[in-house]
């Protein structure tokens, strides 16, 4: 199934979590630089939470 993380597209399986698609999309590397994760409505979300197809989160870093 097709979610976006960021605007870009990131295809993974059906279940899989909000981590899984942070792996994917290749932001994981450094989950430490990782403030948040928030829907479409600006809303956080935990890295636990079951996405459905065509969904868009979005990855808020820290501050350096």
């Amino acid at each position: 199934m097709e979610i976006h993380v960021n605007d870009t597209p990131v295809e993974i399986l059906p279940g899989m979590t909000v981590k899984h698609a942070l792996i994917s999309a290749g932001l994981f590397n450094d989950s430490d630089s990782i403030k948040s994760v928030c829907d479409k409505w600006g809303n956080e979300i935990g890295l636990d939470g079951e996405l459905m197809e065509g969904e868009r989160i979005y990855v808020v870093q820290k501050k350096k």
